[in-house]
């Protein structure tokens, strides 16, 4: 085994649940999830439809989070809103770790001239801030919602790549790792079966972590006009149509921020639980 306490693991996934910020965070991430999947149920209004008649009205028992400059319900664009987000973490943070995973197992196990072009390649993506590098690479693509969680994909992987690489370097030289070269086993069915396996506990406690950024990150990049389009829910458009408004319609811009402040706190506190629980040099 690596260094780190397998995550699977019932006795330590139950300890780490047990802590009062780990249930705080798991709370918060239960109701995230359980509001995407049931948003077009709990919405009380299309959050596409508009009425003009009814722009910048005030929180009430009719519009519980008030309406925005066109009339449509803050509160269902809002829980609309939480789809784009879990759409983002998928695809961005799942692309993220993917890649990142397959560039550091390959750059560990094998070494030499594939861990050099690999490790420049990942120093390369490292030497821009991630805004930056985002901003360019979406810029090269155009503006839009997949385009935006492409690039915070490609900005995040560097992160797993040097994450497995040190993790693999520590994995590849153990016992059952020698015993299974010994018996014949190629390097392809080491990687996957043997090495990979062992080195996976700090990557999904890193992966936890970063969901909460790539929520962040997206949202800023739709906050920026890069992102996803008009008229989507995603929580960075709203912002970025109430802020025009905050001194008049608070509400427009405030429920969003809420929602991503929300989102973001839980996924690290359960992420930080986690981290607490499966890496010794945390405890």
């Amino acid at each position: 085994m690596s260094a780190s306490t397998a995550i699977g693991e019932p006795a330590a996934l139950r300890a780490a649940i047990a802590r009062p910020a780990a249930r705080i965070g798991l709370g918060i991430v239960t109701l995230f999830l359980f509001l995407c999947a049931f948003a077009p149920v709990i919405a009380p209004y299309n959050p596409f439809d508009q009425n003009l008649m009814g722009a910048l009205a005030s929180p009430s028992a009719v519009h519980l989070l008030g309406t925005d400059q066109y009339g449509r319900d803050v509160a269902s664009r809002v829980l609309y809103g939480a789809r784009y987000a879990l759409l983002a973490i998928i695809v961005g943070d799942g692309l993220a770790l993917a890649s990142g995973t397959a560039m550091g197992l390959v750059a560990g196990y094998l070494g030499g001239v594939a861990d050099a072009v690999i490790m420049r390649i990942v120093d390369v993506l490292l030497a821009f801030p991630y805004l930056l590098l985002a901003l360019i690479i979406v810029a090269a693509l155009g503006p839009s919602l997949l385009h935006s969680m492409i690039a915070i994909g490609i900005v995040y992987t560097p992160q797993y790549a040097r994450l497995v690489r040190g993790q693999v370097l520590g994995v590849r030289h153990t016992d059952f790792v020698r015993a299974a070269r010994a018996l014949g086993a190629s390097s392809r069915r080491i990687m996957l079966r043997h090495v990979a396996p062992n080195s996976l506990s700090p990557v999904i406690i890193m992966a936890t972590l970063q969901a909460g950024a790539v929520v962040v990150e997206t949202a800023g990049l739709s906050f920026l006009g890069l992102g996803a389009q008009p008229p989507s829910p995603d929580w960075g458009a709203l912002l970025a149509d109430g802020q025009n408004y905050f001194l008049t319609a608070w509400w427009i811009a405030t429920f969003p921020g809420l929602a991503i402040f929300l989102v973001v706190l839980g996924f690290n506190l359960l992420g930080d639980a986690l981290r607490r629980e499966f890496d010794p040099r945390a405890r």
